[in-house]
């Protein structure tokens, strides 16, 4: 979803790896790599006089590794770093947490639920799918040649790109000023990409160090797993999306966790709720006939869903169908395959 002209980037390029670019005094926006379709993640540096607070991670490999070397000893000076605050829970964002805490002793700072579900994946290592999994898998109507080759494979498991977290952190809760960066910084949760993220609002200068509740030209992931099958994420997001909304300004420079930071912040949130209802509306019309999640992804998804994107769309699409079931909009049934079918209700 592209905002035209409303939502500006005052930058052309992210900064190079390695390198760093400074969005305002005392605040350095950094970029990492990832091994994925979103190939990147921005990361956010703020300046403590002799140490720095940083503000998400990149994921743990030995390329990040190496790139935290030379952004040690380039663009954070040589400066330890004190402490590490985590938007939520997702791998690109805490991966390299725990590598910074062992290294520097630096604390750590997140949500309650965003430290829990971090600890609790990486210390879930799965060999196998769970059983939960695959009938998760089965409800949804995944496609057999995808159903088959993930049944046999090893799952993807935080620890994999995750650096333990030791024990001991400090909570951060909604309406909580944080001092950083020289800087006094209102917390505001958002939630539905993940819960109980963490967005931070300077009040000096308005700046929002965002994470993935608010991007630019693309909605996050909302989605239901296997862990909640029955959950409503996509009601968290619209009642986040409403709230923050309320702090939007035109004259916001929003640090996202992916692509560029931005202005236009209160078209953005307008947009990324307009996004969600516009796909509610499409499946309105679409459930007339009962339909598994899969066959609802070419009108969720204006782009070719393949086994690399496959997961998400899968996840995303049962989280629209939940809403609606739970507004009460549409019923299911299970089809002899163990799929669920989705119809509006009087069809």
């Amino acid at each position: 979803m592209d905002g035209g002209q409303i939502i500006h980037s005052p930058w052309e390029d992210a900064p190079a790896a390695g390198s760093a670019t400074q969005v305002a005094p005392g605040v350095l926006w950094l970029r990492l790599p990832l091994p994925m379709v979103l190939d990147h993640v921005n990361i956010y540096a703020l300046d403590e006089g002799d140490s720095w607070t940083i503000v998400d991670t990149g994921i743990s490999s030995k390329r990040s590794v190496a790139l935290w070397e030379d952004i040690l000893v380039g663009p954070l000076q040589g400066r330890p770093v004190s402490r590490v605050i985590l938007t939520h829970h997702h791998p690109d964002h805490i991966g390299m947490a725990g590598w910074l805490m062992d290294r520097f002793g630096a604390t750590l700072w997140a949500s309650r639920t965003s430290w829990l579900m971090a600890r609790m994946l990486i210390l879930d290592v799965e060999d196998r799918p769970t059983p939960q999994a695959l009938a998760f898998s089965r409800a949804g109507g995944m496609d057999p040649d995808i159903y088959e080759t993930r049944k046999a494979e090893r799952p993807y498991n935080f620890s994999d790109i995750c650096a333990p977290i030791p024990v001991g952190y400090t909570r951060v809760q909604d309406g909580e000023v944080i001092r950083a960066g020289g800087r006094d910084w209102d917390v505001h949760m958002g939630g539905g990409h993940a819960p109980e993220h963490i967005t931070l609002w300077s009040r000096e200068d308005n700046l929002v160090i965002a994470g993935d509740q608010i991007l630019p030209s693309i909605s996050p992931n909302i989605g239901v797993y296997p862990t909640e099958p029955e959950a409503d994420p996509l009601a968290d997001w619209l009642a986040a999306c409403d709230r923050l909304a309320a702090h939007a300004r035109d004259k916001h420079l929003v640090l996202p966790g992916h692509k560029l930071p931005f202005t236009g912040l209160p078209f953005r949130m307008q947009q990324l709720r307009d996004n969600h209802h516009g796909a509610l509306d499409r499946l309105r019309s679409f459930l007339t006939e009962p339909r598994t999640a899969a066959e609802c992804f070419p009108l969720l998804f204006k782009r070719r869903i393949d086994g690399g994107t496959y997961g998400l769309a899968l996840v995303e699409a049962v989280a629209h169908l939940n809403h609606l079931r739970h507004a009460g909009e549409i019923t299911r049934w299970r089809r002899a395959d163990e799929a669920w079918l989705w119809q509006m209700k009087g069809n």
